[in-house]
């Protein structure tokens, strides 16, 4: 007699990302695949250093259980920096510090989805939102996404064809995968419809912080009027993702429940690594540490749009982020991206296509590429192999690839396009 597994596992498989992460731990392949940062920016030595002082000084608390909801000096200084940077008033009692970002889309999915609740997102979305969530067997509603950020008309269109919406998610600010950032016109209009239809929101911040042009924009949440939106955040992109460090804010009754949750999960995230983050953030500037892998970032993603532009044909379009850590390539009808990958893997080099991240398919000649974990020099390398496996490519193909190259920089937002 076969082993009887739950029905929700007939429809998960794994994550795109995750499968190539195997690929590319070979150190001669150049990635573009995962969401890495540099880790060259990690400051091992100051945190050798505060973990030994921490130990050695306060080593049994450190080691101890702690509670749910987190460090206390933490989730104060969690619930200052969002307010300042983000223009909400968040205090730390609504803070619940998780095991990672993708904890709190994981409570999120089991404080709200019921199997056939129809969960709005942008077009396309967050790939590990997908994997998620499906366990919980939603119905995806995909809502177009233009230079500002989601169509509001759109929006209400499909809110007016759901049967249960249950639920939005979004990622504002240099969005994974577009590399987009919505207006704050188009912020303050999506609120409008949020407050009078009364559906919480998932408002996902990884890479706010990680601002390279343009002025910072109010969260959603500074929109909020009735405690609808919840609010991610992380440490894993603006300091180490090892520590899996993250945070999610919410207002009774979201916050009480979710932290119930999270009791029955994992009853608390680890006691050392927050009391590390804390303490670190007393005795150095993260501010500082930000604006310096930035001004890195900020390098890598022109050197990535310069060697696109040198090496790609003219019907590849690609987004110009203000900020994060990737830019969305739409490659010339009738590319697979998948098959494209597989030459690009045989030329050590790795990309993730851009079909994983609709929820209901399609797309297919769509890839997205990281720009944070590579120097200037092999990221040029890099595109230049992706150039030729696309050129090989298209040349079985009836059309052959134009000259030029168009660029779409309508992700560049904030306090207007550079």
């Amino acid at each position: 007699m076969g082993i009887q597994l739950a029905r929700r596992m007939d429809i998960l498989k794994a994550s795109d990302v995750r499968e190539l992460l195997k690929v590319t731990q070979r150190p001669e392949v150049i990635s573009f695949a995962g969401g890495l940062p540099a880790p060259e920016f990690f400051p091992g030595e100051r945190l050798a250093a505060i973990a030994r002082e921490i130990l050695s000084e306060d080593g049994a608390r450190a080691l101890q259980y702690s509670t749910t909801e987190g460090h206390a000096p933490l989730r104060r200084q969690i619930a200052a920096r969002l307010n300042a940077l983000s223009d909400t008033r968040f205090t730390a009692d609504q803070i619940l510090v998780t095991a990672g970002s993708q904890q709190g889309l994981d409570l999120m999915g089991k404080l709200f989805l019921d199997e056939g609740d129809e969960v709005l997102c942008e077009s396309p979305t967050y790939l590990s939102v997908i994997g998620s969530w499906n366990v919980f067997r939603p119905r995806w509603v995909e809502v177009p996404t233009d230079d500002d950020g989601m169509d509001i008309a759109a929006l209400e269109q499909r809110l007016d064809g759901c049967r249960r919406p249950k639920l939005v998610y979004v990622v504002p600010n240099f969005q994974n995968p577009s590399g987009r950032t919505w207006s704050l016109d188009r912020r303050r209009r999506f609120m409008e419809v949020i407050d009078r239809r009364g559906i919480p929101v998932i408002e996902d911040n990884p890479y706010g912080e990680l601002r390279f042009e343009g002025e910072a924009l109010p969260a959603l949440k500074a929109f909020d009027r009735r405690g609808l939106v919840v609010s991610l955040g992380t440490f894993s992109k603006i300091f180490c993702p090892g520590l899996r460090l993250a945070w999610l804010a919410a207002e009774p009754p979201l916050y009480e429940k979710t932290v119930i949750l999270k009791q029955g999960t994992d009853l608390h995230t680890s006691t050392l690594s927050q009391m590390m983050v804390s303490l670190y953030m007393e005795r150095h500037d993260l501010d500082e540490d930000v604006r310096r892998i930035t001004t890195v970032y900020r390098e890598r993603r022109d050197a990535m749009l310069a060697a696109l532009e040198a090496e790609m044909p003219g019907e590849v379009r690609v987004t110009r982020p203000a900020g994060g850590l990737f830019l969305w390539a739409e490659l010339p009808e009738g590319v697979d991206a998948r098959e494209l990958l597989g030459r690009c893997v045989a030329r050590d080099v790795a990309f993730v296509p851009g079909e994983a991240f609709f929820p209901n398919g399609g797309h297919r000649n769509t890839m997205r590429l990281n720009f944070s974990n590579m120097p200037p020099e092999r990221i040029a390398a890099g595109i230049r192999r992706i150039a030729g496996a696309l050129a090989e490519l298209r040349e079985q193909a009836p059309c052959g690839a134009a000259a030029g190259f168009v660029r779409d920089e309508s992700a560049a937002q904030g306090a207007g396009k550079p």
